[in-house]
């Protein structure tokens, strides 16, 4: 084969150049971008019902975990750390189905804000080089949050009250719920001591507090953060 018929494109000058055209029509332009505008929200949607997804089947594999613990005493009290390393991964997964979430979601706003919002009532774009940025991740998408953003937030969105709902279960399991034996006793794992378990696992619900509450420039594209409730009707 030779280089011309090796070079040669199927798409001729004006196939190739569609996109520019389009770019420069503004009717063109503005009848485009609802369509690519309706495809984000449907990937945004997607992958928010990913997320509820995961969270659900975490719901359920606790609330199974609790009801079988307390179903009679002779249930033992490990079975609830089972019920955190399985929410720690359900967790990993949903950290990163959150990220690519983001994604679309920063998309979706970033059209809402300067084109929609500004053909509402032009009073100027939010950003005048928004094209240009959109294009840009287009071409070579990325995360907009980092993974210890999106952990912070799933841990104050959700899973921060699932840890805490399987931390007192376990409390009252080996306190409570055993008044035959001591603590020590009941918390113990298999050649590991009680206190050792209940230390580990208070060292392990600290490193979540300081996750979820650690302060950290927000990154994600928000929609209602720092709004007063009410403020909209009065403006």
């Amino acid at each position: 084969m030779d280089d011309e018929a090796r070079n040669e494109s199927p798409l001729d000058r004006d196939d190739q150049a569609i996109g520019a055209e389009i770019a420069r029509d503004t009717d063109g332009f503005s009848s485009v971008l609802p369509q690519f505008y309706r495809s984000e929200v449907t990937q945004a949607a997607g992958a928010q019902d990913r997320m509820d997804r995961t969270t659900n089947w975490a719901i359920t594999v606790l609330a199974a975990l609790v009801s079988v613990v307390f179903s009679t005493p002779r249930m033992p009290a490990y079975l609830l750390l089972i019920g955190v390393v399985a929410l720690s991964i359900f967790l990993t997964y949903e950290v990163r189905r959150y990220r690519f979430y983001d994604v679309y979601r920063s998309r979706v706003r970033i059209v809402q804000e300067n084109f929609f919002a500004n053909a509402l009532s032009p009073t100027g774009l939010e950003d005048t080089a928004w094209r240009e940025k959109l294009s840009k991740d287009l071409r070579s998408p990325t995360f907009k949050v980092t993974t210890l953003e999106a952990l912070a937030r799933r841990l104050r969105r959700t899973y921060g009250l699932l840890f805490l709902v399987v931390g007192i279960a376990w409390v009252a399991k080996v306190t409570l719920f055993t008044p035959e034996s001591q603590w020590t006793e009941t918390a113990a794992l298999p050649g590991v001591p009680g206190p050792v378990v209940a230390g580990a696992l208070a060292v392990f619900y600290l490193c979540i507090l300081l996750v979820a509450k650690w302060p950290t420039d927000r990154q994600a594209k928000g929609e209602i953060h720092g709004e007063k409730i009410g403020e909209w009707k009065n403006e």
